[in-house]
């Protein structure tokens, strides 16, 4: 009975919570990754040099670094339905103002303060549904939110190119257009947060009371969390090696998919000669494939209960993937390992959070999940303008290129040694 009460509950949190919840994820990847199509058009009007662009890009993740913690407390404080409300119409607001720069320096502060209204928004949904998810669902809940980020490139990407090609109503430069039309949908969605979701499993009217006790007894981040809202433990996550090693397989994880995120465009343009809207769809294609893959590696990864070869093997495949791609040059069988590369980075994504889920102790989750975030954002935040300074240094896409390669080399290492560590202490994951 139990088995088949977890199974309906996890369906009904799929359907009442997660998909709202990638919602959101998939209009905040959609404003963070447009950037790469502005570049198109954008880095010559403002005189951008690929350095300069490939800070602007990354500078949206010291805003992220520096407001997770705060947008934790915040979220503490307040609930996670007015949490949400408020940075989801920040982040809205200062999107649509990329609109109307004029300077590398106004992109750059608001590109920081994207990334710092933003900024919890990956910590929070996971710590929200944390509360939501059974085992036997877990990196599937935890996954589609970060699937959506595919789902965006695959949509996003085709809609950025033909807003920049389109003679807009507003007679405004393609870049400017796309910007203030990809920002809209946020400033709605923070209206629809407000009145839509419940902070806790002990508010949803769509729970009967045998669920919400089923969850209160079952659900680990329920279950155990401190008593009266005692901190006791709070920062055991910082002393732990287990939390790093989470947080240094989340950096890597997070450096190869956000250096393909900003660069594909430029990469596949160079490559082809295309138009913005056909580059559009060629991006499109290993976003797709990995928005699949993901969900695919999620469920297997739910159904063996195996989490960390579900990371290591695509991130290996990925990155061979990326360098074959370059290798081959233009023509379908660079296309094709371009795909497949950049498919099999975005599945490495799949399994991850149901690991420090189960690693980490319950009153330290929200410290643990800070901690891991805050990492990732490092990793956004270096990763793309290292990339610029490289191809702009060597005039190649060889050197970003073995630099992706190589940090899916570490990312495997590492996900190793923190399994076999994890077998040496009992724990199956």
């Amino acid at each position: 009975m139990s088995g088949q009460l977890e199974e309906e509950l996890g369906r009904k949190v799929v359907k009442r919570l997660v998909l709202p919840c990638a919602l959101f994820t998939l209009i905040g990847a959609i404003d963070r990754a447009n950037v790469g199509f502005a570049a198109l058009e954008m880095n010559a009007d403002l005189g951008l040099s690929g350095t300069q662009f490939g800070f602007g890009a990354g500078v949206l993740f010291v805003g992220y670094f520096l407001a997770k913690y705060p947008s934790v407390l915040l979220y503490e404080a307040i609930g996670f339905r007015r949490w949400l409300a408020i940075i989801t119409f920040a982040w809205g607001i200062a999107a649509c103002s990329l609109a109307a720069i004029d300077s590398q320096l106004e992109l750059y502060i608001l590109r920081v303060l994207i990334g710092f209204a933003e900024g919890g928004l990956s910590s929070g949904l996971m710590l929200y549904l944390a509360h939501w998810a059974p085992e036997r669902w877990r990196a599937t809940i935890l996954a589609l939110p970060i699937m959506s980020i595919n789902v965006a490139q695959v949509f996003g990407a085709p809609i950025s190119g033909w807003l920049l090609d389109i003679d807009n109503p507003l007679g405004i430069a393609g870049w400017r257009f796309m910007f203030l039309v990809e920002a809209l949908p946020a400033v709605a969605l923070a209206f629809f947060a407000w009145f839509y979701f419940p902070d806790r499993p002990s508010q949803a009217r769509w729970l009967s009371d045998s669920e919400r006790t089923w969850m209160a007894n079952n659900i680990r981040a329920e279950a155990k969390a401190a008593p009266d809202g005692s901190r006791e433990g709070r920062w055991d996550a910082l002393k732990s090696l287990d939390g790093w090693l989470c947080s240094l397989i989340w950096f890597c994880i997070l450096a190869s998919n956000y250096g393909i995120m900003f660069w594909l465009p430029t990469i596949v343009k160079g490559m082809s000669g295309l138009t913005s809207t056909q580059v559009g769809f060629i991006v499109a294609l290993p976003h797709a494939a990995s928005a699949i893959g993901l969900l695919l590696n999620a469920r297997h990864s739910d159904r063996t209960g195996e989490r960390f070869m579900h990371i290591a093997v695509p991130a290996m495949v990925g990155g061979l993937g990326l360098l074959a791609a370059f290798l081959l040059g233009s023509g379908l069988p660079g296309l094709a390992m371009l795909v497949l590369g950049g498919a099999c980075t975005g599945c490495t994504v799949a399994a991850f959070w149901a690991i420090p889920m189960k690693m980490l102790n319950p009153r330290s989750m929200a410290m643990g999940v800070v901690m891991i975030n805050m990492l990732g954002s490092l990793a956004g935040a270096t990763i793309p303008p290292l990339m610029g300074f490289l191809r702009e240094s060597t005039g190649s896409f060889l050197p970003p290129t073995l630099l992706l390669t190589g940090i899916a080399v570490i990312n495997v290492m590492l996900c190793l040694v923190t399994r076999r560590r994890m077998r040496g202490k009992g724990v199956m994951a």
